[in-house]
């Protein structure tokens, strides 16, 4: 039966109307997964020197084992995110006399030979290896990573269990914060605690039967889970809940914009790939840690530069690419209304504008690391708001693919084309060179007043600039219709 199912997928794969036109994209993400087992091999194999060089008086094994717990529970947020059911067409065997077991086991089954959990284990087969090597028990080793992928799989499944639930994604988020918090500002020794427990994993081989326990349990859950699921009647319709959170009445004092801003936050909210970009752009304002914190990289190198108009303009670069691809499904009924254009795209650059404004009243509490930063993060912002959201918006004027609101956001290039690379150049690649010539041929101070003042002049001459680029979209309005309409784009 196994064997019935593979071929079904394998036939739907090779039979999509949409293999043709998205086969070279295929073969792009072929190369670039590859890509990244290669690099996580690369890490991997080398992680062992790279730890006893840093840390010359502990045992790499021990000093690796510190880290684990953050990356169980990193692993397992961002999976909520990538990760899904593998997708198989399953309503037709339902009326067919195929055991529900058999489909629940060939999900399950199939889940576990999902890229994700590949990923983990080219990082720490090769590290396994080269303990081997340099002289640690081969038995300790092989069951630590029988342990290891005994993990993986529990974090395989536990994510089935709670990709449905925002408030886990929320517990996920916070726990992963709460801990790093804790440890970093040394009020509990969270790498101390959890430390000789993943290193007992290794050092009592006996452990092993604790992880593959809970893989064989969380299995379990999953499959009787499933299993109860499995019915035409019931789970597989197409559930329809109240819209009871809010009416959002509040957006109707900005008039004709506030209905076009009521739909944007509707969409946004109700929908997976919006609402993921979403959260992920809230999230990323903690990328500046990786950056201020480090030593390479001064506070006023331009590749901060970079830091504050990514962590600022996350959401504009997420969501503002792809307008107004956001609407396609619905965009040919919207122009065929006697509705304001104008107001319609001034409803998302107001919707924009507020989350530059939010990250970087988030951002304040960098100044940490001096006032250089929050300097930064402030012209950083201002450059965003007028010359990147009008950037934008032009170059969302040569969108014409179709966007499925419904799917995930990780490793989805619906939607995408050239443009959005092109943007690219524009939007990070500029600013980070007018302040690097900037800062070369005067000052560090200079060099953020220039990026301020752009964005200030982009302010003023917000009127003639949109009503530009309102032309420009009502002049392309049916080729984004019928480009829109193709639903294999």
């Amino acid at each position: 039966m196994f064997k019935r199912f593979i071929n079904l997928q394998w036939k739907a794969f090779f039979r999509s109307s949409s293999f043709g036109k998205s086969l070279a994209l295929k073969i792009v993400m072929i190369f670039f997964g590859l890509y990244m087992l290669g690099a996580l091999v690369f890490v991997g194999a080398f992680l062992y020197e790279i730890l006893r060089k840093v840390f010359p008086d502990q045992n790499p094994m021990w000093m690796l084992s510190r880290y684990l717990v953050y990356w169980v529970f990193i692993e397992l947020f961002f999976r909520y995110f990538m990760q899904k059911l593998p997708v198989m067409d399953i309503k037709p065997l339902l009326s067919m006399p195929v055991k529900k077991s058999s489909i629940a086991h060939y999900i399950l089954g199939r889940s576990g030979f999902s890229g994700y959990n590949i990923l983990a284990l080219c990082f720490f087969i090769p590290f396994g290896i080269v303990l081997v090597f340099n002289g640690y028990p081969i038995m300790n080793v092989v069951l630590w990573l029988t342990s290891i992928l005994a993990i993986v799989m529990c974090i395989n499944f536990t994510n089935f269990i709670i990709n449905k639930s925002d408030k886990a994604l929320a517990i996920i988020g916070t726990i992963i914060v709460l801990l790093y918090g804790l440890d970093y500002f040394q009020f509990l020794p969270v790498k101390n605690f959890f430390g000789p427990i993943f290193h007992g994993l290794y050092q009592y081989p006996i452990a092993v039967l604790v992880p593959v326990a809970l893989a064989i349990l969380t299995y379990w859950i999953n499959f009787n889970y499933l299993k109860k699921k499995l019915f035409l009647d019931a789970s597989l319709r197409v559930k329809t809940k109240e819209a009871s959170a809010s009416d959002l009445a509040w957006t109707k004092r900005f008039g004709d914009m506030g209905t076009f801003l009521q739909l944007d936050l509707k969409m946004i909210w109700r929908n997976k790939r919006p609402k993921t970009q979403a959260f992920i752009s809230l999230f990323m304002i903690f990328y500046g840690l990786i950056f201020y914190s480090m030593d390479a990289y001064g506070i006023t190198s331009p590749m901060i530069v970079f830091v504050g108009l990514f962590m600022t303009g996350i959401f504009l670069s997420n969501f503002g690419q792809l307008i107004p691809a956001w609407d396609s499904g619905y965009y040919s009924m919207m122009m065929s209304q006697n509705i304001p254009l104008r107001k319609y795209l001034e409803s998302k650059v107001n919707l924009i504008s507020v989350s530059i404004v939010a990250m970087f009243l988030l951002s304040i509490p960098y100044v940490y690391f001096g006032w250089e930063a929050i300097a930064l993060n402030f012209s950083c912002a201002l450059y965003n708001l007028g010359v990147n959201i009008p950037m934008v918006l032009f170059f969302g004027s040569f969108n014409k693919k179709r966007i499925e609101l419904d799917t995930s956001a990780f490793g989805n290039m619906q939607g995408a084309s050239a443009v959005q690379f092109f943007v690219l150049i524009p939007l990070l690649c500029l600013p980070m060179l007018l302040f690097f010539v900037s800062k070369l041929l005067f000052s560090f101070e200079i060099a953020l007043g220039v990026l301020a003042a752009l964005g200030i002049i982009g302010l003023l001459f917000k009127e003639p600039l949109m009503k530009r680029i309102t032309e420009l979209y009502r002049k392309k309005k049916y080729i984004m219709i019928a480009g829109f309409k193709e639903k294999n784009s």
